[in-house]
């Protein structure tokens, strides 16, 4: 595996593989690998020539009072994770190679970023994410990128972004893993001391009760919303949003009907954690 720093060097080699006629699989990450990671690494592997993986925790989507600074970081430790999964290319440029002197350019995807994590981070935020996709898509120019279903809002900016500039990639959105008592894997989740990690586990055992209400057939959300409230409520965790909205749009649904994003953010113990469910309607 080669760890490429630049952007010149990077179009160099994927410019070299497509020459020979592959293809290119892109997963973009801010690193700190853990299974979810390391998953769409293996659906990358599975589907593409070559495997391009992005290392750049990217200042841009980090309000002012985030955690930047507190980040996790491993380069070493992911650059070994990485290649045993078989990537063929590391790209971790450092923020001045994304960012040079007089950047002045923000992409703003309207609609779907003022909701659920645009509402609790702040636009900034989407803003920062989809801005940095873009120049990844057009510095690797992958045919298939690969993100993970946790960050479900996060894919349908990314797919909007895709649909309205007219990228020419396919976004692939990869199942949540979680751990055995079904917390979603998160490079936050270090954060988490013994007790918060016990806590925390309550935010999919909340999503597990309300999706169990609605597959006995419940379609109103307030009872499906209830459902998880007092799962969390149980648990002392208060949630920053617990929302069912429409899975392609996030309008704010009322009843399921068609496939619905039921999403949760919490803050516990040091990490703000997010989680969602699927709940597929009846069309």
């Amino acid at each position: 595996m080669r760890i490429i720093r630049t952007i010149a060097e990077i179009r160099d080699a994927v410019r070299a593989a497509r020459d020979t006629g592959a293809s290119v699989g892109l997963v973009p990450t801010m690193g700190a690998f853990h299974e979810g990671h390391l998953s769409l690494m293996r659906r990358a592997r599975e589907a593409s020539d070559l495997v391009v993986v992005s290392l750049f925790v990217n200042p841009t989507q980090f309000g002012a009072n985030e955690d930047l600074g507190a980040y996790p970081r491993d380069e070493a430790g992911d650059a070994a994770l990485a290649e045993a999964e078989g990537a063929d290319i590391l790209f971790a440029p450092a923020v001045e190679e994304v960012y040079p002197d007089g950047f002045a350019t923000t992409i703003h995807v309207a609609g779907l970023t003022e909701v659920l994590d645009g509402a609790s981070r702040g636009t900034h935020h989407f803003d920062g994410v989809a801005t940095v996709v873009t120049k990844l898509f057009g510095i690797v120019r992958p045919d298939v990128a690969y993100f993970g279903q946790k960050d479900a809002q996060q894919v349908l900016v990314v797919r909007r972004v895709v649909r309205d500039l007219d990228l020419d990639v396919r976004i692939e959105a990869c199942p949540i893993v979680r751990e055995a008592d079904g917390l979603a894997m998160s490079s936050r989740n270090v954060y988490l001391d013994p007790a918060s990690r016990q806590q925390a586990a309550a935010l999919n055992r909340a999503l597990d009760a309300a999706s169990a209400l609605h597959q006995h057939g419940e379609r109103d959300s307030e009872p499906i919303l209830d459902a998880a409230r007092r799962v969390l409520a149980d648990a002392g965790i208060t949630a920053e949003y617990l929302e069912l909205r429409d899975a392609d749009d996030l309008h704010e649904i009322t009843r399921v009907e068609n496939d619905a994003l039921l999403a949760v953010a919490a803050r516990v113990g040091a990490a703000r954690l997010i989680d969602n469910h699927i709940l597929r309607g009846d069309a």
